[in-house]
């Protein structure tokens, strides 16, 4: 579909694969390229099977653009938790294939999928926006608050602690961890079975059951990312 992320719609299942040749990068090439991928997918009314590369999910923004500042790194930030707000709201089941690390806005992208199957191993999960210097986005929070126990928030948002994959699902970073070789077949196959759901029950129950979240997240894109923002936030 691009060179960045591939598209194959077979039996319903819409897989959308990032895929940079190295560590999935969020560039603004990238959400471009996902967000097409998302508008075929609601062509196809799929459920979505999104995964990335073998060893790494996304190891999240591009930092060289991150460490630039200015309007570039401000558009990149609030297009990945535009498309985090997207993922929540998807009008299908969204279930994503964390095929290794997932860290900062890699892992607000397994965030906001319905499903997770992450790959056992030496993965990183992590949202290491504070060892880094950088005060955590209002709609990173809001992201992180809806998924993982409380206890598990705070060392994440406050702390960046990292969690491996095993830890990660009790932590609420992930719903299930396989082998890594059975990471995607594992997911697709979750994926197929939720196409058997009602799509018009499941799309209504979403936005009941996160419209705090995402009247949050919304809010906060607008408040720190919007006109007359700039990055890094002051």
């Amino acid at each position: 579909m691009g060179t960045l992320v591939g598209y194959q719609l077979k039996d319903s299942v819409a897989t959308i694969t990032m895929d940079d040749g190295k560590v999935n990068a969020v560039s603004v090439q990238l959400l471009t390229e996902l967000g097409a991928a998302l508008d075929r997918a609601a062509a196809d009314s799929a459920v979505v099977l999104l995964e990335g590369r073998q060893g790494v999910f996304s190891a999240g923004f591009d930092l060289k653009v991150l460490a630039a500042g200015g309007e570039g790194a401000l558009a990149m930030v609030r297009g990945g938790f535009e498309l985090a707000e997207r993922l929540l709201s998807f009008p299908t089941p969204v279930v994503a294939a964390c095929t290794g690390h997932a860290v900062a806005m890699g892992a607000f992208l397994l965030l906001s999928a319905d499903y997770r199957v992450g790959a056992a191993g030496p993965y990183r999960l992590v949202a290491n926006e504070v060892a880094l210097g950088i005060t955590m986005p209002f709609a990173a929070v809001e992201i992180l608050r809806q998924r993982l126990t409380p206890a598990c928030f705070t060392r994440a948002v406050l702390l960046a602690e990292t969690f491996s994959p095993d830890d990660g699902v009790a932590a609420g970073f992930l719903d299930r961890v396989v082998e890594p070789a059975r990471v995607s077949d594992v997911a697709r196959e979750t994926a197929e079975a939720l196409t058997a759901l009602n799509m018009r029950a499941h799309a209504a129950t979403k936005a009941r059951a996160r419209r705090q979240t995402l009247e949050a997240i919304r809010a906060g894109i607008a408040e720190e990312l919007g006109p007359g923002a700039s990055w890094p936030p002051a």
